[in-house]
């Protein structure tokens, strides 16, 4: 299956500061890709140059086939585009808003009516469509701006910083509305700077900084990739160093040590040996009373690539 974002070799230099260098990724339909990054890592610049808001020095973006430069009405037909600063009218109410730039899309009759009233459904606005959209919380300023990004039903949606100033309650919101965008098939590309966020909404991820690529694929081969190990602990009742020592000698554990009741494993796939381990405490003669699990997350990962954190 062809994908649905495919970006080639994108450069962008601003006089001798090169801010985005040889730039490459696709996103399939029904894909959530995640663009990790620091300030000045290059991810806006990257959505700029892919909406084609800004002109590369180098490199190709196809969306749904169509080449943005070549043909920039077919590609953009098929995109809808969140930035981080809102785009609306606060004088307007928020039907209105989205009437105003549906027709800008070239919707019109009934189903102009019918798009308005099903993007008020999926960000949950639809009880406060006729209220002028000052009125509103910036959470819900948020959810609007994404909504307006969902009216031509585009099969790329780019979100950018969503969720930045946002309270926790509207925060909860926009991430089920981009999970369930996801859900649909459509091809999503989503700008964070919170590693929950990109550890729940997203299949794969690539971490920017200084311009480049410096890392892509899924949560879990990013992990490897840094080679950190999963953890077991376990709360044990018994002989927990003989169960060290029994653990020690199982294929794919590093190692495991034993202190005030505790025993920890450290291993490259804890859900993949979390049965040789528990056979391994049986064997000593202890009896298990807690476990668990415990995987780097992408802060760690992040740490690792850029030797900072993401929010630098």
């Amino acid at each position: 299956m062809a994908p649905v974002l495919s970006c080639r070799g994108l450069v962008k230099r601003f006089g001798e500061r090169t801010a985005v260098d040889q730039v490459g990724f696709e996103v399939s339909k029904g894909e959530t890709y995640g663009l990790l990054g620091p300030n000045g890592a290059g991810k806006t610049t990257t959505i700029s140059m892919i909406c084609g808001l800004l002109a590369g020095d180098a490199g190709t973006v196809q969306i749904d086939g169509f080449d943005i430069a070549s043909d920039p009405k077919a590609a953009k037909s098929a995109l809808g585009f969140v930035p981080q600063d809102l785009a609306l009218y606060p004088d307007l109410t928020g039907a209105e808003n989205l009437t105003f730039f549906a027709r800008l899309h070239g919707i019109s009759g009934k189903r102009l009516e019918s798009r308005v009233g099903s993007v008020l459904d999926v960000v949950g606005l639809a009880d406060r469509r006729d209220d002028r959209t000052e009125d509103y919380s910036g959470g819900m300023k948020r959810r609007l701006n994404i909504g307006v990004g969902l009216l031509n039903e585009p099969k790329l949606l780019i979100l950018d910083e969503p969720t930045v100033g946002v309270d926790p309650q509207s925060r909860t919101a926009i991430l089920d509305s981009v999970e369930a965008l996801g859900g649909t098939g459509m091809a999503v590309v989503y700008t964070t700077h919170y590693m929950e966020e990109a550890e729940r909404l997203c299949d794969r991820l690539a971490i920017m900084d200084q311009g480049k690529m410096i890392a892509e694929g899924t949560r879990r081969e990013l992990v490897e990739k840094v080679g950190d190990n999963d953890r077991i602990r376990l709360r044990i009742v018994g002989d927990g160093e003989g169960a060290s020592r029994l653990l020690d000698d199982i294929d794919g554990v590093v190692f495991a040590t034993a202190a005030d009741g505790m025993v920890e494993v450290a291993c490259r796939s804890a859900h993949t040996l979390l049965p040789s381990v528990v056979a391994a405490v049986g064997q000593a003669e202890a009896r298990i009373e807690s476990v668990e699990l415990i995987e780097p997350d992408l802060e760690s990962v992040f740490l690792a690539l850029t030797g900072k954190a993401l929010r630098d």
